[in-house]
């Protein structure tokens, strides 16, 4: 998938993922898509209600070399 933006989240633990992915949305315009990388296992259900409770949107996750891999288009 294409993105405009990653932040690499690995090694950061709760909440640490979720407030460092809303920082690096600030300065993306809406439409835009960041790539996020995290190994915490707790951020597999923190981003998608993070998303939710934003209104951006979780436009996939999965995982990658055994880390976590999350798309988020900004609202």
């Amino acid at each position: 998938m294409d993105f405009n933006k990653e932040f690499d989240a690995s090694g950061l633990a709760c909440p640490l993922p979720i407030v460092k992915t809303k920082k690096a949305l600030t300065d993306m315009t809406p439409g835009q898509v960041l790539r996020v990388i995290s190994t915490d296992p707790g951020s597999v259900c923190d981003m998608a209600a993070f998303a939710e409770q934003t209104g951006n949107t979780l436009l996939e996750q999965g995982s990658e070399n055994s880390k976590f891999v999350f798309y988020l288009k900004k609202a």
